[in-house]
């Protein structure tokens, strides 16, 4: 039983890994057109703040809600009750989502003066970028209508194990904000439409799937199930969780608008270096992690301790094992990866220096951030939302406190710095708290995987500093590209020599998945 899921993890994490790489490159292509269109000046900012918010909401009632609540009680139901019961049943969720996503996105809306000089507090003193900032907010709100929807329709084809089309289903959304930004280039205007064509999208591509399953949309003809009173008792502390996560990205924002004490442009700063970070994050921890929950929640219902703790292991582990090596290779290459991938037009060689400061401290605590993914998962799949909600809080205030203290000394380093260490902190709370919950658990067997890699990791730094000093990333785009590309693949050969030296186990595992993904 524990092979096979292991196994059926690994292709779905798969086929989810290789969507969300494709995302995340695309992504990157989104990023770069608009640092070099904007800099890291008035509309990139407008832009940066703009967009959180309803990737806000979304995190609310969106993926967030998918993951915790959506596809445990889906999943179950799946399993326990007929098709035409769990067809009703998304119907209801439907009609109930639809009725909150139309009332956030109008008052949203109607509140976007408001809401900006709330979270960028530091705007206020320059009206046409505070002007910029709320103009684009009204205009992209709709937005968290499209991707409510589109989250909820991934929950579904989730629970029914169908992966593939919603983890592509992002990569619309990049290529739209791409082309729409080129194509009215200085202006919001590409930005806005970009996001509203793109969003409509990524629902869109899901509709036919869902028909094909068996889905037959009735609207507004029912709004009561006793299953969906379930979703909501999950979704409150996930909201409330939600809420605290989201608020750790606001302080942040908060902190880098005040541009007199942390330096201009820190919002957008923050933005560049955090998105390079989600890249591993999204690649893996949060593939593998969507991959489990099915799992896991089949495991929970059933009553299969011993499978859930060999599933929960195997995930960490995994997590470790990509994302240590991840965390390290920032730290020794920030520099060249940013001036490779960012610099030029706009965002110009000061902007490259201080982004890079903030990638460092941000890859700090990059394997934290993926290891929580994995461990909220199980939580989830135990239907616990409370443990995660009340371990973010106190992240919140960890971060906040951080902030405060390091953005004097460090400007805009500080609040990176801030992000990490909190992080870090949450993590090993939420791993104390699941080890009681599980107990007993081999927890020796995930520590000595952790130092191990952690010293791979740390020798593969070493190699990829000592080339990075060697190697000029000078001349055309094209040489700094190939400049980067060699200490990339350097970093991941030597990383897998050190492993091999350190008798790594994960590096088996490595090799099972990659042969469970082609079978």
């Amino acid at each position: 039983m524990e092979k096979y899921s292991n196994r059926s993890i690994a292709k779905s994490a798969g086929v989810i890994g290789i969507a969300t790489f494709a995302s995340r490159l695309l992504g990157f292509a989104r990023d770069i057109v608009i640092a070099r269109l904007f800099g890291i000046r008035i509309y990139a900012q407008a832009f940066v703040i703009a967009f959180k918010i309803p990737n806000l909401l979304r995190d609310f009632l969106g993926e967030g809600a998918t993951n915790a609540a959506f596809v445990p009680v889906f999943s179950d139901y799946a399993v326990k009750h007929s098709k035409e019961e769990f067809w009703h049943l998304a119907n209801v969720v439907l009609n109930l989502l639809l009725i909150v996503l139309s009332l956030l996105t109008l008052a949203g809306m109607l509140f976007s003066p408001l809401i900006v000089r709330l979270i960028a507090p530091g705007f206020i003193a320059d009206a046409e970028k505070l002007q910029a900032t709320v103009r684009l907010t009204r205009i992209i709100f709709p937005y968290i209508m499209l991707i409510g929807l589109a989250a909820y329709s991934m929950g579904i084809l989730n629970s029914l194990k169908h992966f593939s089309v919603p983890a592509f289903a992002p990569c619309l959304l990049n290529i739209s904000i791409i082309i729409f930004a080129n194509i009215y280039s200085q202006g919001i205007t590409g930005l806005a439409l970009g996001v509203l064509v793109g969003g409509f999208l990524q629902l869109a591509v899901q509709i036919p799937v869902l028909y094909s399953k068996g889905m037959r949309i009735k609207l507004f003809k029912s709004f009561r199930h006793p299953a969906a009173f379930a979703i909501g008792r999950l979704m409150l502390p996930r909201v409330f969780s939600s809420t605290i996560y989201q608020l750790n990205n606001f302080v942040d924002s908060i902190f880098g608008s005040l541009a007199f004490i942390v330096g201009e442009g820190g919002v957008a700063v923050l933005y560049f270096s955090y998105r390079l970070i989600q890249f591993p994050i999204g690649i893996f921890s949060n593939a593998l992690s969507q991959a489990m929950l099915p799992s896991l929640s089949a495991q929970a219902a059933q009553d299969e301790r011993k499978d859930l703790k060999h599933t929960f292991s195997f995930g960490l582990r995994a997590t470790f094992f990509m994302m240590l090596p991840a965390s390290f290779g920032f730290m020794a290459l920030a520099k060249p990866i940013i001036s490779v991938l960012f610099q030029g037009g706009e965002f110009d060689a000061a902007s490259a220096k201080v982004t890079s400061n903030a990638l460092f401290f941000y890859s700090i605590g990059l394997f934290a951030f993926g290891a929580k993914k994995v461990i909220q998962t199980v939580f989830f799949a135990l239907k616990d939302t409370v443990t995660p909600a009340r371990v973010a809080f106190i992240t919140l205030i960890i971060n906040i406190a951080l902030n405060a203290c390091l953005m004097f000394p460090l400007k805009i380093a500080g609040l990176a710095l801030a992000t990490s260490v909190s992080g870090i902190i949450g993590f090993l709370i939420l791993f104390a708290d699941l080890k009681k919950r599980l107990s007993p658990i081999n927890s020796g067997e995930i520590i000595v995987s952790f130092l191990r890699i952690f010293l791979a990791s740390a020798a593969m730094a070493l190699v990829c500093y000592a080339l990075s000093l060697r190697l000029a990333l000078t001349g055309s785009v094209i040489n700094k590209a190939l400049g980067l590309a060699v200490l990339l693949l350097s970093g991941a050969a030597s990383y897998l020599f050190f492993c091999f030296i350190l008798r790594v186990g994960e590096l088996k595992e490595l090799c099972r998945w990659i042969i469970a993904t082609r079978r």
